[in-house]
């Protein structure tokens, strides 16, 4: 056991050692920030609550913020293109870091408004950046096993984060508004941390080290949808997909609590259980992925985070073991989800994946802003229950879609 564990060091060693700065770089930097998402993420929702909110202005406030991702997403893929990764990262991880400190000056959920709106436009920036570094420093053959990598680091930082984050509450008084509001503080430090190791150790990738300023912003949209294998498709299976990424973070934390009874420590619980999926299997499906395609590993996901949300449903009020093991199950939506973004690095040249990015936020920046309030609406009109139907038949739907797409391991690309 002990030599199989060293033989999987060793690789994960000579996989890092040959892939360039810019990645590995690029991985602690996104553990450092996944850190400061999850350190705040399930206790958000609880938040605006004390702070006088009830579940459709929690909807509102999300689909507000939608707006800004929206407006967000094409220039800043136009932007990565033009003017290079490091710039976008700068720009979204120091507004990310004034959002969070806007969210722990907030003293009416009318203030969260404005903290939610620049927070999600500036992690809209980023996460059109993130997948860029990847899929244009990875090979075909390494990109599964490389995002996968990535994600289980990032894993390892958010398992730690929400049980700090329920420490800090527990000690500051409870799921109070002041209970909460310090974990908005240390969010904000580790933001400003992350803007330091971007500017002290960041570099581009070499395949874009010259950024390609010959194209505006829609005429590298235009070239996306020329010269891109199947695109519309991918649009329209990563906006189905993109309805769980919402309903996850809002709903399904104030669903454990208001219906369920989930205390702080299980709501930390929850979250730090469905990151260890991440964790341990990341890399044997990213293997797969890049062994026997990566549809077939989607498939195998897509299931078991249904299974998660009936347990959820069926879950008796105190019962914290049943919401956790909920929550190990919910990280199969994450497994299949890194996935698939090796998938959408693979259909469009490298040059324009900035401005691929940009046309996946632009639409799941649209699908952010209907999703949360009209969620919101049906938790009102048909219960709480109502939403968990929904992320099931999103979850069904997008499988469809995605069975309609070619597999795209061997799929040959342009520079």
């Amino acid at each position: 056991m002990r030599n199989m564990g060293e033989g999987l060091v060793l690789k994960g060693v000579s996989f890092l050692k040959r892939q360039e700065t810019a990645f590995n770089v690029n991985m602690v930097r996104r553990s450092v920030e996944n850190f400061a998402v999850s350190l705040v993420q399930q206790y958000q929702s609880i938040y605006l609550i004390a702070l006088g909110a009830n579940s459709v202005q929690i909807g509102l406030v999300n689909s507000l913020a939608g707006v800004g991702a929206t407006l967000t997403a094409l220039p800043s893929g136009w932007a990565i293109d033009r003017y290079g990764l490091k710039r976008t990262f700068f720009f979204g991880t120091i507004f990310m870091a004034v959002g969070a400190l806007l969210f722990g000056l907030a003293t009416s959920w009318l203030w969260t408004i404005p903290a939610m709106f620049i927070f999600t436009l500036a992690a809209r920036v980023n996460q059109t950046s993130c997948p860029v570094v990847c899929g244009s420093s990875l090979v075909n053959e390494d990109r599964a096993v490389g995002m996968q990598l990535c994600d289980s680091l990032a894993a390892i930082s958010g398992i730690v984060a929400p049980i700090v984050g329920a420490a800090v509450i527990a000690a500051s008084g409870g799921m109070t508004a002041d209970g909460i509001r310090p974990i908005f503080w240390i969010q904000f430090v580790v933001l400003v941390a992350e803007f330091g190791l971007v500017a002290w150790k960041f570099s581009n990738p070499s395949k874009r080290a010259t950024p390609k300023r010959g194209l505006g912003m829609f005429e590298g949209v235009r070239e996306v949808l020329s010269k891109g294998v199947a695109v519309k498709r991918f649009l329209l299976y990563q906006s189905i997909m993109t309805v769980p990424f919402f309903l996850n973070m809002i709903y399904i934390p104030l669903y454990a609590a208001e219906v369920k009874g989930a205390d702080a420590f299980t709501l930390g619980g929850m979250a730090t259980a469905a990151l260890l999926v991440p964790l341990i299997l990341s890399i044997p499906s990213g293997k797969l992925a890049d062994r026997f395609g990566r549809k077939r590993v989607v498939y195998l996901c897509l299931p078991l985070y249904c299974l998660s949300l009936v347990l959820l449903a069926f879950a008796p009020v105190g019962a914290s073991w049943m919401l956790i093991a909920s929550g190990v199950f919910q990280g199969f939506y994450m497994l299949g989800m890194v996935t698939g973004t090796a998938m959408r690095a693979e259909i469009v040249p490298i040059s324009l994946l900035g401005s691929w990015g940009g046309l996946l936020g632009l639409f799941g920046g649209v699908v952010g802003i209907i999703v949360p309030v009209s969620a919101g609406w049906i938790w009102n009109l048909a219960g709480p229950a109502s939403v968990l139907t929904l992320l099931i038949a999103a979850t069904v739907v997008g499988g469809t879609v995605l069975t309609t797409m070619p597999e795209t391991l061997k799929m040959k690309r342009e520079i």
